[in-house]
């Protein structure tokens, strides 16, 4: 099998803690497709609804397991039980604005699991490779698009966990010599994706507003300015970076910015409205501090891995209405 130009053998198997969420659903499904056995945790399998896997009909493709990542012990029954040839940790806090209001808990399941996935391949011994998802949070503010070389300067304790899970991957890679790399993913969309992200709030107010349901949608600053792709085509990049002979850090992003407004204009274009009539600002809504312009460079990506974001944000704003009106027809 060849990914990204690099062959490896085709008995694989992956294990995916985070599997439940929109990464770890995605990667899922195109893991499956190529051929692997596909292992997925949970902290309590038997409790969690697994719902995206559901959504993209492969849940009972995927052998699912119990695992508590801050849990040293948990994370070394599960890698040694599944004996992985891959493993992708998807899995921490994952918002932005919650890690204000929960900076120990981010923090925490941030820099843990990714220490304890690490330790827990040194002392098995395995010849396992591993993906850690890192974020372009850790860049900040980003005058010109963000590689690999540039600086991090995170603005939220989300972007802090991950800025230290990057360097904790970094340094297992040299000093033990693991196969480790980081995904610094730019923001990437889906219809997985929860409603407290703000794209998933505007495309299903503009929806509201559409039919009738309310009026006012209420968002924060509309002037920040983000690299918005399409998360099913990241998933890929993760898997071809896994493909190489070597491990490498990459930077995965579109390279195009626009600000949130534009996003807004795009989303309630797509219903037929002008936003200007149904949008308000909410103070509350402010994050204690933020990044004001967010863009990457991917060209490492395109030139080791043959991955280039081919949707851009027009393109996910329609993808992601035209999902919702699909869900609301058979709602």
């Amino acid at each position: 099998m060849t990914i990204g130009g690099v062959t490896r053998s085709e008995s694989k198997t992956a294990l995916i803690f985070g599997v439940s969420g929109q990464d770890g659903a995605y990667l899922s499904q195109l893991l499956l497709d190529k051929g692997y056995a596909v292992h997925g945790t949970s902290r309590d399998r038997e409790m969690a609804g697994f719902a995206n896997l559901r959504r993209l009909g492969i849940f009972g493709r995927v052998i699912l397991h119990s695992s508590v990542l801050t849990d040293f012990r948990s994370v070394v029954e599960v890698i040694a039980r599944v004996r992985p040839t891959e493993i992708y940790n998807l899995a921490s806090q994952a918002s932005v604005g919650l890690s204000f209001d929960q900076p120990v808990e981010t923090l925490n399941s941030t820099i843990s699991s990714t220490i304890n996935i690490l330790e827990a391949i040194r002392f098995l011994k395995l010849d396992t490779r591993f993906y850690s998802a890192c974020s372009s949070e850790c860049f900040g503010n980003t005058e010109a698009p963000a590689d690999e070389s540039t600086p991090f300067h995170p603005r939220s304790p989300y972007g802090v966990g991950k800025a230290a899970a990057f360097w904790a991957v970094a340094n297992y890679r040299e000093a033990y010599g693991l196969f480790a790399c980081s995904g610094i993913l730019f923001n990437h969309e889906s219809p997985l994706r929860p409603t407290r992200y703000v794209t998933q709030k505007i495309i299903r107010g503009a929806a509201d507003i559409a039919e009738g349901k309310t009026d006012v949608l209420e968002l924060g600053t509309l002037s920040i300015a983000r690299d918005w792709g399409w998360a099913p085509e990241y998933v890929d990049a993760m898997a071809r970076m896994l493909a190489l002979d070597e491990p490498h850090d990459f930077v995965i992003a579109t390279g195009e910015a626009n600000r949130l407004e534009e996003f807004v204009a795009q989303a309630f274009s797509y219903f037929g409205l002008d936003w200007r009539r149904h949008v308000g600002g909410n103070p509350d809504l402010l994050r204690p501090s933020d990044i004001a312009f967010s863009v990457g460079n991917s060209a490492k990506a395109e030139r080791m891995l043959g991955w280039r974001a081919e949707r851009r944000m027009a393109q996910v704003v329609t993808g992601l209405a035209d999902a919702e009106m699909a869900r609301r027809s058979v709602a």
